[in-house]
């Protein structure tokens, strides 16, 4: 009867979190490099200012 290897189930395990790290960095090195402001906060508030601002001229 075969055995099952675990230092290689373990290894591909380690192999596949880190990849998805160097991913997760990566995504977030393209967002800083897009938007070096670190605003995502910045087109939220450009959209609620005009909303504010129709009801106090009505």
């Amino acid at each position: 009867m075969a055995r099952t290897n675990f230092q290689y189930e373990k290894r591909q395990r380690e192999l596949e979190k880190k990849r998805k790290a160097e991913e997760k960095a990566r995504r977030k090195q393209e967002v800083k490099r897009e938007d070096p402001e670190g605003g995502a906060a910045a087109p939220d508030d450009s959209t609620a200012q005009p909303e504010e601002s129709a009801p106090q001229d009505a």
